[in-house]
């Protein structure tokens, strides 16, 4: 994979915004364990290997269970999840399949169940800037530093 081009570098007064609003999503008081959660499950939904990379070893750093990190591709199965938690998965899934979706009455439903009207805006646009994060690091081949080539396995 070939890095494509720096966007900070390339325009770095369009990059200013979706900065401040990625400080801002973080200091939404939105639980950071949620938006951690809503971070990787997007970027799981994107192929994201860079955001994957990064949202990962944040939530690790900040308490999150590796299990739970392990098992999100497949919450609807899993029971580590709570009810809040999957709300916000559900409407993850939905709006960052939205050409699929249409983002479904059943989990907006589900949405404002668990999420007041502010913080379902707060959520929305988390889950809308780390789709757009998502398409700039895939658009322009961005590389995470520990995403290295893998060493084979000693021979048995």
């Amino acid at each position: 994979m070939t890095k494509r081009l720096n966007p900070y570098v390339a325009a770095p007064d369009t990059m200013k915004p979706l900065i401040a609003l990625e400080a801002t999503l973080k200091e939404s008081g939105l639980e950071h364990s949620l938006i951690h959660l809503v971070k990787m499950r997007a970027s799981q939904i994107n192929g994201c290997a860079y955001c994957l990379h990064m949202h990962s070893a944040d939530a690790i750093k900040e308490g999150e269970s590796p299990a739970r990190l392990f098992l999100l591709d497949a919450w609807h199965e899993s029971a580590l999840y709570s009810p809040r938690e999957r709300a916000a998965l559900a409407w993850t899934d939905a709006l960052t399949l939205v050409a699929q979706t249409h983002a479904p009455d059943e989990a907006y439903a589900e949405v404002v169940r668990h999420f007041s009207p502010e913080e379902t805006v707060k959520l929305t646009l988390l889950i809308g800037t780390i789709n757009t994060w998502n398409r700039i690091a895939i658009g322009f081949r961005s590389a995470h530093p520990n995403d290295r080539p893998a060493v084979a396995a000693p021979a048995a």
